[in-house]
């Protein structure tokens, strides 16, 4: 491979002739607009747009446009992209990673690919690793674009619903992977589309790329909340459904897996639960906590379909017997167990909405990225994003001396050493930046440092602003600061005065990390724009990287050495044993967030399935025929689960089937079995569904055509919410218990995609079930009107941001049926100020 490259050149290198020719184009454009007033400049903007109205694509206006950011970029702000950046903006805009190296401009190369894909009016996003570099770059770049007609905004933690809508509809916005993704999931969680903040997904400029789509990709954006549904309320339930009677009270359908309530048993809980009506939707909450309680006390039976163990309730494989881990009943049926048996109910807290970072980004229509650092981990770019890395040359030849690595025995050893050459080389003023892998480590160095008289900075990644105005000094003559790697990245580092003689900014990595490209990225930080440099690892067979991966044959050599605690050695087997353990490591990260994605692809295609139907009803699509199909599915399986075929039982089967479709649709008493047995089974399926169509259609002259479709977009937004809430609940249940089938020769992956598949189909069906089941009894007198399913409480990131974005704005700021009354009574809005209303 070696050999290749020699004669060939590298990938990177081939790439980059190819778009030399592009970036010479751009360079010749230069004095024609120089010669541009103003005026004319800015006019270019209306001049692209108008030639992509006509049918010119981007890359046809890719040289002027460039060329025309350039010489703004100049008159603006007093920089003028060179080669190099020009090189870099051609990548991005093609939709893949450009590796640069510190202090090379990054943020000016986004300008040139995210102005001419503004052009189509679709959006860009540029996407930073804190708020902190999202204002900072908006900031700076911004009177670039605004110079040229085009808006900016700028997504922050604690900006408003108005203030976010206002930021994405711009034509360039700034902001957080974070706040991207979580408000991805928040638009999906909405009831009205006027409350979403999102446009499509357009282009994605990703800065600091391996930070974001590699090292924060192991943790999948969570919005957790409180579902309205109370786990007192399944005890509830529970002790109503065991005061019942069998027969009297209630029947059991096995074949529809159902239990159904008698006239006499809804008298019952209309007494119990104090209702007027218990068939009315607004007790949709009440029915659904009785059916799973009656379910669970009459069909499910314990040490058959489930067992309790230490406090817990675990379901048993019907055809193995075997317990099926982290497995549990969906829709509520678990929780209904669990007050069934007296054990602790779970979950009132539910994951809302969940998604990787490589399932957002893989949305975008077009990704592009950049770092310092990106070639180590080409091959996961590639195979997870589509992307492939293209090396940028730097403006200027990098002179940095990376010095080999040093080696002692011990921690303390290794510290003494490294206190003593800052301490040497503070003497001549060469400012010293020192990278350390943890907090502790930064917090151990530095009372070292006071003890020995040495001033220094301490940044240890806990304040974003605070951190950028520190490194951004560390360059000065005399400066010693001590960060932990990833603290302050994103800022370029200056020489100060009289600091090039001094030998420039000195790195000491005083250990290994286990990527070669974080510990590429803090030697990065020294040598921008050809300044001179130096960088050193100390490493001891004591860190963690040593003494995990490290090899045995290492260790014996440092032993046949006898180093004392002080003494180091500089080997070539050393450095090439440390990268290997590296290699290792990365590999094992690797595959960490490969098996991530693989469970994450399984609910992400269910989400994308459930998402478009919630968009079709915030759009305010006309449902009618999806209703229908609903219907006719509902009837037809209803039929063939229950007439089993057997001539016998066939009378038997026709009153079950009638049972459990007067539970949903059919008024009681409509229909006698006399009515269905001379038929067929496909003209049984025929006559119920046309009952049902008619009925239906008498319920949409009531209501009229316009109420009704909006009654339909109400009932199917609520059903939706709730059964996709307990659905991502109970997958997350199965992917936690799912690592243990690998003791049974079962692959864990496949075992959640088979498994995760079957609960949705049960979902999907559920969906239809309770829909037609609330529509059919919706009553004239009061339409259901849409309501939030849960609020939301926390994400998994506002530990890191602050308190949690505010809920979005009810339209109107109206006050729900089952909102907390405004009169500070305690009850809900429904029973009581709402009672009038």
């Amino acid at each position: 491979m070696k050999f290749f490259e020699k004669i060939f050149g590298t990938y990177s290198d081939r790439e980059i002739k190819r778009i030399i020719p592009i970036v010479d184009k751009i360079e010749l454009l230069d004095s024609k607009m120089q010669s541009l007033t103003d005026e004319q400049l800015r006019a270019k903007t209306d001049e692209f747009k108008g030639r992509l109205t006509k049918g010119e694509t981007l890359d046809d206006i890719l040289v002027e446009a460039f060329a025309v950011v350039r010489e703004t970029s100049f008159r603006v702000i007093g920089l003028k992209h060179f080669r190099e950046q020009l090189m870099g903006g051609v990548i991005l805009h093609q939709g893949r990673i450009a590796e640069m190296k510190t202090g090379e401009g990054k943020t000016l190369v986004a300008t040139l690919p995210a102005y001419l894909n503004a052009l189509t009016g679709k959006g860009v996003h540029i996407v930073t690793v804190n708020d902190y570099l999202a204002k900072r770059d908006r900031e700076s770049m911004g009177p670039i674009y605004e110079f040229l007609g085009l808006t900016v905004g700028v997504i922050l933690h604690d900006l408003e619903q108005t203030e976010r809508q206002e930021a994405y509809n711009c034509d360039i916005t700034y902001g957080t992977n974070s706040e991207f993704g979580f408000d991805y999931l928040r638009d999906n969680m909405v009831i009205y589309k006027e409350e979403r903040v999102q446009r499509g997904l357009n282009f994605a400029i990703v800065d600091e790329v391996d930070s974001i789509l590699i090292d924060e990709a192991r943790t999948p954006l969570i919005i957790s909340g409180q579902g309205e549904k109370s786990t007192e309320f399944y005890k509830v339930a529970d002790y109503f459904a065991k005061s019942l009677t069998k027969d009297e009270d209630f029947t059991v359908d096995e074949k529809a897996n159902a239990v159904i309530l008698t006239d006499k048993g809804i008298k019952n809980a209309e007494a119990y639960f104090k209702l007027e009506n218990y068939a009315d939707p607004e007790n949709m909450e009440i029915q659904h906590h009785v059916v799973q309680a009656l379910k669970a006390n009459y069909m499910m039976k314990m040490d058959k379909d489930y067992i309790v163990r230490d406090g817990e309730v675990m379901i048993v494989d019907e055809f193995t017997g075997r317990v099926m881990e982290g497995r549990r009943y969906s829709d509520g049926l678990h929780q209904a167990i669990e007050a069934k048996e007296g054990v602790k109910v779970e979950r009132e807290s539910k994951t809302l909405a969940t998604i990787t970072y490589q399932n957002y980004f893989r949305m975008f229509k077009k990704l592009s990225g950049m770092t310092g650092t990106a070639q180590t981990e080409e091959g996961e770019f590639r195979e997870i994003y589509g992307l492939d890395v293209i090396v940028i040359p730097t403006h200027e030849p990098v002179i940095r001396i990376d010095q080999p690595d040093l080696v002692y025995k011990t921690a303390k050893g290794k510290f003494k050493s490294v206190v003593n050459e800052i301490v040497e080389t503070n003497k001549k003023g060469q400012p010293i930046l020192v990278g350390t892998v943890s907090i502790e480590k930064s917090e151990l160095l530095s009372e070292m440092l006071k003890k020995r008289g040495i001033r220094h900075q301490v940044l240890n990644a806990k304040y974003h602003e605070k951190e950028a105005e520190i490194i951004s000094h560390a360059g000065e003559f005399g400066m010693v600061t001590i960060a932990t790697n990833m603290a302050g990245r994103g800022t370029d580092i200056k020489l100060g005065e009289g600091v090039v003689e001094a030998g420039g900014l000195k790195i000491i990595g005083t250990e290994r990390h286990e990527s070669r490209r974080i510990d590429n990225q803090l030697r990065g930080r020294s040598g921008r724009q050809g300044d001179p440099g130096e960088s050193r690892f100390y490493v001891c067979l004591e860190d963690d990287l040593m003494r995990i991966f490290g090899s045995d044959k290492l260790k014996g050599v440092v032993e046949k050495l006898g180093l004392g605690d002080d003494e180091a050695i500089e080997s070539k087997m050393v450095s090439n044993a440390i990268e290997n353990a590296q290699k290792k490591v990365e590999g094992n990260n690797f595959d960490i967030r490969k098996t991530l994605i693989q469970y994450d692809d399984v609910i992400n295609q269910q989400r994308e399935i459930i998402y478009k139907q919630r968009s079709q009803v915030l759009e305010g699509e006309d449902l009618k025929d999806q209703i229908q199909e609903m219907i006719k599915d509902l009837i037809y399986s209803a039929v063939d689960s229950h007439i089993s075929g057997v001539e016998e039982e066939f009378e038997n089967d026709l009153g079950n089937l009638i049972n459990y479709l007067e539970d949903i649709y059919i008024p009681k008493d409509y229909l006698k079995v006399d009515d269905l047995a001379k038929l067929s089974n496909d003209e049984i399926k025929e006559k119920l569904y046309t009952m049902a169509h008619n009925m239906y259609m008498e319920k949409e002259e009531k209501f009229e055509s316009e109420q009704m479709r909006e009654i339909e977009r109400v009932i199917l937004l609520r059903v939706v919410d709730t059964k996709w809430m307990d659905h991502i609940d109970n997958m997350d249940h199965l992917k936690q218990g799912i690592g243990l089938r690998a003791y049974k020769q079962q692959d864990p992956v496949q075992a959640y995609q088979f498994e995760g598949s079957q609960m949705f189909d049960e979902m999907i069906y559920n969906i239809k079930v309770e829909t037609i089941k609330y529509l059919f009894h919706v009553q004239i007198q009061r339409a259901p009107e849409r309501e939030r399913v849960a609020k939301e409480t926390t994400t998994n990131y506002d530990g890191g941001n602050g308190s949690t974005k505010k809920e979005p704005i009810r339209r109107e700021n109206k006050v729900g049926r089952n909102d907390p009354c405004p009169c500070g009574s305690g009850k809900k809005y429904k029973n009581c100020c709402g009672r009038e209303a």
